[in-house]
């Protein structure tokens, strides 16, 4: 069965020609409406088509991505394919696009992968990483890449506790945004951390597939809890029982990143794929010091 976000991100694409390549994609998505073409605005999967039809004898039909990012969500590793019909060797392709491609755009890597091989049905997982700075005065340099929020000191440890009950397979479709696709709002949740240092925390949450806007809203509902606005059982009640109408703040996306895609067998050397998002570090608190929490990584057994 296709993970959710293979559903909301396919554009029927399964007809094999030429070589297929893969390729992993970073992308600065402030500029865009999201990966995913539109008609309202420039889009990052319409970028690079552009780019990859400009080397092409034959432009390829769409290039499809392993999971569809929001307007304003970054990707430190997405991963994409596309069909060649050109010359090219796969390994050659990473210079020549970023040569046609804007700086908020990088082609990390890129190789030669068999002709059913698909960037999304073929993934086992995807990893998503929600960057909270919770100091009192803004940061020029963390606004593009964290959600800046400081209405109360935010209580990591109830957070974790919250998201520990997301592991396994669930109906997640509180965390829904309309206009999904879905026949369905199951998916599996693998493994969460959360991790404060000074005053930024860090969410990750690694799953089969992800529903259209999971993360955002599930971040917003994840906060409310650490400003004790809502209680953690409140907020399994309100996922189990599905009741999307109490699901009614979404985190802002310039905090959201697609970390890495992971597949039965790697295609890009690690050094290209894996944690690609640095960490950022702060020295020292702008807010009162607390006792240390060293966060929570959970996976499902």
């Amino acid at each position: 069965m296709p993970s959710p976000s293979c559903v909301e991100a396919s554009d029927g694409d399964l007809a094999p020609a030429g070589r297929r390549i893969a390729l992993c994609l970073q992308y600065d998505g402030s500029g865009y409406q999201g990966w995913q073409r539109q008609t309202n605005g420039i889009s990052v999967q319409e970028v690079l088509d552009g780019a990859i039809a400009s080397l092409e004898p034959t432009p390829p039909r769409s290039s499809v991505a392993a999971g569809r990012t929001d307007t304003g969500v970054h990707a430190a590793a997405q991963v994409v394919h596309f069909d060649s019909h050109g010359p090219i060797p796969a390994h050659r392709w990473p210079r020549a696009l970023n040569g046609r491609l804007p700086a908020s755009i990088r082609v990390r890597a890129a190789a030669e992968v068999p002709s059913d091989w698909h960037a999304c049905f073929s993934a086992r997982y995807r990893r998503y990483r929600y960057t909270l700075y919770n100091g009192r005065a803004p940061n020029l340099f963390l606004a593009p890449w964290s959600w800046h929020r400081y209405r109360v000191r935010l209580d990591e440890a109830l957070m974790a506790r919250a998201l520990e009950e997301l592991l396994g397979e669930h109906d997640f479709r509180a965390f829904q945004r309309a206009g999904s696709r879905r026949r369905h709002a199951r998916t599996t949740v693998q493994e969460v951390l959360l991790e404060r240092q000074g005053d930024l925390l860090v969410c990750e949450i690694q799953a089969s597939g992800f529903l259209y806007g999971m993360v955002r809203l599930l971040m917003g509902q994840l906060v409310a809890v650490g400003e004790a606005r809502l209680s953690p059982e409140a907020f399994r009640l309100r996922w189990q029982q599905g009741a999307r109408q109490d699901v009614k703040e979404a985190a802002p996306p310039q905090g959201l990143c697609l970390l890495r895609v992971g597949y039965p067998q790697e295609v890009f050397p690690e050094a290209a794929w894996y944690d690609c998002q640095p960490r950022f570090q702060l020295e020292s608190l702008d807010s009162p010091p607390v006792p240390v929490h060293r966060g929570i990584q959970k996976t499902v057994p």
